[in-house]
């Protein structure tokens, strides 16, 4: 029967079918500024592309279908044989076939390779985050497994490959596979060190059987995992396949999926490992610095993920906004409220700006850059993964009510937010992290004040907060309960910097003035009301719409 007591009005159309690519100026001039001219427009038109399947109502359906029907564990088949398998929802499988086809975990091959896919993975993560986590991982194993040229010569081709193929086969039935990491146990979580799964060595030549268990298994259904144990020559990397060449299954035993807050997409395991075959990666008893490679790379993806969260968070609040009337307005006129969303792009923009500028300095692989980001990866993984949360809640106000319904997409990003903060690394392991690296590798610290200082003279207050970040550095008594301070400090100048250098006045103007010269209150919308708020926002609006 038809409703009669009212007509609908004043509700806001859902933000979809958009370039999330070319709707997003802070993105595409990074990927302009930071790729060459003759490969250029190949990767704007790969991106335009993207863009418009992950603004498309398809992909949109696609990730609330993958997070309305979370994964599920089998661990037996139906006579009692373990099988350890993890049934995902088609729409899985369609996102994450659409990601590798769009060459998410192929970086390190091709020029601008980790540009390209860090604006790839900006963009495409906006449509679902969760599937995110073994592209990602894929993507990091490449340099841990170049330490060993025989295994990446089998491997490497596989994991950037643009095709994906579900289903446990043995690698060399794949054109493509997928790779998970498992580096935690329950008794000592990011202290690695105290992992007690062993590793007995086999008459071949690095091979070996492990027995033990991970606490923290992120996409157990990948084809192949690089893990930690204790080799008889300390905690050593290991390669373990779901398959053997021959076609039977690993000991790889999925004893439960985690129930989480949020990335609800994505599985999630505890495993056991109880004589389960593993060919060594390096070198025994330096299994941390052989994976630390595939940590940095994961590290800078929770960068840009937080950065895409962001992203389509703000979207969504100016989309709303500049559609919505109240009290005789659009709400977007309202100064009160276009403070808050000129806050909140300005952290969208210097989160976007900063993870480019990382996955460029991956691109060039000088010494210069490689010290750089010994530094900035661990500060912006810090700053940025905790700025994300507080940006996506006060988003999902900007919506009122209609951003507390699932409905909205809104909560799910909510419940994401927190995400990248935990993941490979929590924030006090960053901070320690970028302590360890101004004690023992003074280049780093050179050069971050090169880069930064590639802005000086420009703005007055940038200039005092380089200066106040160097007397922090050069008062170590009790630094390690400053550590967050200075990082905060550092990853803040460092932002600053960047949208000095290449972002319009006004939104340089605005971030400068609020977050490094003191005139911010303690929530957003407390910009200087002297700015110009309408010009930041108008630049975060997605258009083409």
């Amino acid at each position: 029967m038809a409703a009669t007591t009212h007509t609908v009005t004043n509700q806001v159309p859902p933000l979809v079918g958009y370039d999330v690519f070319g709707a997003d100026r802070a993105l595409s001039e990074a990927v302009e500024r930071h790729l060459a001219p003759g490969i250029l427009l190949q990767a704007r038109q790969e991106l335009s592309t993207l863009g418009q399947a992950a603004g498309s109502a398809q992909a949109q359906e696609w990730g609330a279908q993958a997070n309305e029907n979370p994964p599920k564990l089998r661990t037996h088949d139906r006579y009692g044989h373990r099988i350890d398998e993890v049934e995902f929802h088609p729409a899985w499988h369609r996102l994450l076939g659409h990601a590798v086809s769009a060459g998410l975990t192929d970086a390190w091959g091709r020029e601008g390779g980790h540009v390209r896919r860090a604006a790839g993975f900006l963009v495409w993560t906006q449509a679902e985050a969760g599937h995110g986590c073994p592209l990602s991982m894929t993507h990091a194993a490449v340099p841990a497994l170049r330490t060993d040229p025989a295994l990446a010569a089998v491997w490497e081709p596989l994991l950037t490959s643009h095709v994906y193929e579900e289903g446990l086969r043995p690698a060399a039935e794949k054109s493509g596979v997928l790779f998970g990491m498992g580096m935690t146990e329950k008794q000592g979580g990011t202290d690695v060190r105290s992992n007690t799964t062993g590793a007995e060595p086999l008459a071949a030549d690095g091979e070996y059987l492990l027995t033990g268990h991970k606490w923290f298994c992120s996409a157990p259904m990948s084809d192949g995992f690089l893990v930690l144990a204790q080799a008889p020559g300390g905690l050593t990397c290991f390669l373990v396949p779901r398959v053997l060449p021959d076609g039977t299954r690993n000991v790889f035993a999925i004893q439960r999926l985690k129930d989480k807050l949020g990335n609800r997409s994505n599985a999630s395991s505890e495993v056991e490992f109880d004589g389960t075959w593993a060919r060594r990666v390096g070198e025994e008893g330096r299994g941390v610095r052989t994976i630390i490679e595939m940590v940095a790379a994961t590290r800078l993806d929770c960068v840009v993920g937080s950065a895409a969260l962001m992203r389509q968070a703000v979207a969504q609040a100016i989309h709303h906004s500049t559609r919505r009337s109240a009290f005789g307005g659009l709400l977007i006129e309202k100064p009160l409220m276009r403070n808050v969303l000129a806050d909140l792009a300005l952290e969208s923009e210097a989160a976007t700006v900063l993870g480019m500028r990382l996955a460029a300095a991956y691109d060039a692989d000088t010494e210069e850059e490689r010290a750089f980001l010994r530094l900035a990866v661990p500060a912006a993984k810090y700053w940025v993964t905790k700025r994300c949360t507080a940006v996506v809640g006060e988003a999902l106000e900007c919506l009122g009510g209609n951003g507390y319904v699932e409905e909205s997409g809104m909560p799910r990003l909510l419940r994401e937010a927190p995400l990248n903060s935990i993941w490979e690394g929590s924030g006090n392991v960053q901070a320690l992290d970028v302590l360890r690296a101004l004690q023992r590798e003074p280049r780093a610290l050179d050069a971050l004040l090169r880069e930064v200082g590639k802005a000086r003279g420009a703005d007055h207050r940038l200039d005092g907060a380089i200066k106040d970040l160097l007397t922090e550095l050069a008062d170590l008594d009790g630094v390690e309960a400053r550590a967050r301070r200075i990082v905060e400090r550092m990853a803040l100048v460092l932002q600053g910097s960047l949208l000095v250098r290449w972002a319009p006045p006004e939104v340089a103007d605005a971030f400068c003035a609020s977050r490094l010269g003191g005139d911010w209150g303690s929530a957003f919308g407390t910009l200087p009301h002297t700015l110009d708020l309408a010009s930041v926002v108008a630049r975060a609006r997605p258009t083409g719409l």
